[in-house]
């Protein structure tokens, strides 16, 4: 047993070079089907689960343990906590593969194909459950590996992230339980073709546009500001940070080509709207109007109520608009219940937030519909269709350089492409280190900044109109399929006890 869970381990880490910046997305399929081959020889629903957890911290710690920058490094919590931190963050992660991999021991089916989809609805669950319990954690989500190239790209568009990980991990299970050398060869072809014709089917899939082209194309600027986490929040710096951003506003619309709208990053004005110097913004937006265009930017905003929010504000020539963002992340931007002892060892600014209402509609600039999203709200694949198909443009804000030059920035940026498979509409990025890009609705990243590089990308892009499949029904027909296949499994389970 110990081996088996030390090759679950080995296999589960290994899983993070399916990943971008590796992006070896075929390691993803052997992975899973490591795991799958491991299951399938475990004889107690206990050695599933162990199995399946190992597997699970493994892929974890090796994932999104650049997390422990965050809390060590600019979050000010001793390093033997930090890493302690981790550790029990990935092994509460690690639980969902391990409560899949106990269910498929107690539920697997002696046929390999039963066997194998069972596994796949299980996987399905057990990430949508992840992505939504205690607010949810979806990062590593097995299907973010299969961008373009991978065939599978071209089912996200029609069964969302959850469901192509299902799809994925059923491959997986498949090409692992089926025995290539005993097995009839009437079945080893079954299932060939099986994984053929889904593979080929996503591949032709890629190619299907499901969303139209609206209106005129509109020049937009993505800036990077590169500000320095560890000097961002000094008050000895606060002028030069507010300094910093006016020139870069001022530069860029006096040009003898101005953007029809220029994008900062979240929290790029490190403070509360409300606590400006006068006159800032009225000079900001009065650069952005005299040139006929309009300037979104990230800071705090303040109610009359007194509740903080992480917002987005566009000011220019069309009427102010606001965001604020929905989906907040425990620990840095709010106090989960019972865990007020983490903020005494760890020093996080601005960490008692208000969370946006979930119906802000798309702001209305540059002849086009933009639907924002702030930093890792863009995980929340069902959360951003809540703007579709009203929006013809999204625009995710972020600042990830609380985690330092790790796998984030790439990882941030592999999500996007998936989101932007799966509306159909491209995916405009502007960060603070990286990475500050332009996705397309087919998941390509036409252009894109140097991380930890200050900057502005400038780009023209094209807006999109029309729904996908995943717009139109999200993740419900992937949820039912699961969840079919899992009573199915159930049935038989109890019609072969009574026997």
């Amino acid at each position: 047993m110990r081996t088996r869970l030390v090759f679950a381990l080995l296999a589960g880490a290994a899983s993070v070079l399916a990943f971008e910046p590796f992006g070896w997305f075929p390691l993803m399929f052997a992975s899973l089907a490591v795991l799958a081959g491991l299951l399938a020889r475990a004889g107690r629903t206990r050695d599933g689960f162990l199995i399946g957890f190992a597997w699970g911290w493994g892929a974890f710690i090796a994932g999104v343990s650049w997390l422990y920058v965050a809390l060590e490094r600019y979050g000010g919590m001793p390093a033997p906590l930090a890493g302690l931190a981790i550790a029990l963050f990935c092994a509460y992660l690690a639980l969902y593969p391990a409560l899949a991999g106990a269910l498929f021991v107690r539920l697997r089916g002696p046929g390999v194909l039963s066997a194998a989809a069972v596994f796949g609805a299980l996987w399905l669950l057990a990430e949508w459950l992840r992505g939504v319990a205690l607010t949810g954690f979806p990062w590593l989500a097995v299907a973010y590996s299969q961008t373009p190239p991978s065939p599978l790209a071209g089912w996200l568009p029609v069964l969302g992230i959850y469901g192509v990980g299902g799809l994925l991990a059923f491959l997986s299970a498949l090409a692992a339980l089926t025995d290539w050398r005993k097995t009839a060869r009437r079945q080893r072809l079954g299932a060939l073709a099986v994984v053929v014709v889904l593979l080929a089917a996503g591949a032709g899939l890629r190619g299907q546009a499901w969303t139209t082209a609206a209106g005129q194309p509109v020049d937009i600027a993505l800036a990077q500001t590169n500000f320095d986490q560890s000097l961002k929040w000094d008050a000895e710096r606060f002028t030069d940070v507010l300094r910093d951003n006016f020139a870069l506003v001022r530069d860029e619309f006096t040009r003898p080509d101005p953007p029809a709208i220029l994008v900062l990053p979240e929290t790029t004005l490190p403070t509360l709207l409300d606590l400006l110097p006068e006159g800032y913004l009225e000079a900001l937006a009065g650069f952005a109007a005299g040139a006929g265009g309009d300037l979104v930017l990230g800071a705090f905003r303040r109610d009359e109520a007194g509740r903080i929010y992480n917002a987005a504000l566009s000011i220019g020539s069309a009427p102010v608009q606001h965001y604020a963002k929905q989906h907040l992340v425990p620990f840095g931007e709010y106090s989960p219940p019972l865990f007020g002892w983490f903020y005494r060892l760890a020093s996080i600014p601005m960490s008692d937030q208000t969370r946006g209402a979930s119906d802000q509609p798309p702001m209305a600039l540059g002849g086009q519909r933009i639907a924002l999203n702030i930093c890792y709200e863009d995980l929340f694949g069902a959360e951003i269709i809540r703007t579709l198909p009203q929006a013809t443009l999204m625009l995710n804000i972020s600042n990830l350089a609380w985690y330092g030059d790790s796998f984030a920035q790439p990882q941030h940026l592999q999500i996007a492409r998936a989101r932007a498979l799966e509306t159909g509409r491209p995916m405009l990025r502007s960060t603070n280190t990286g990475m500050t890009a332009l996705v397309q609705p087919d998941g390509r990243v036409t252009d894109v900044l140097p991380a930890f590089e200050r900057g502005v990308l400038r780009v023209s892009v094209q807006g999109y109109e029309g729904t996908t499949p995943y717009v139109r029904f999200g993740n419900a027909p992937a949820l039912l399929a699961g969840v079919l296949l899992l009573v199915l499994a159930m049935l038989r389970r109890a019609g072969s006890l009574r026997r």
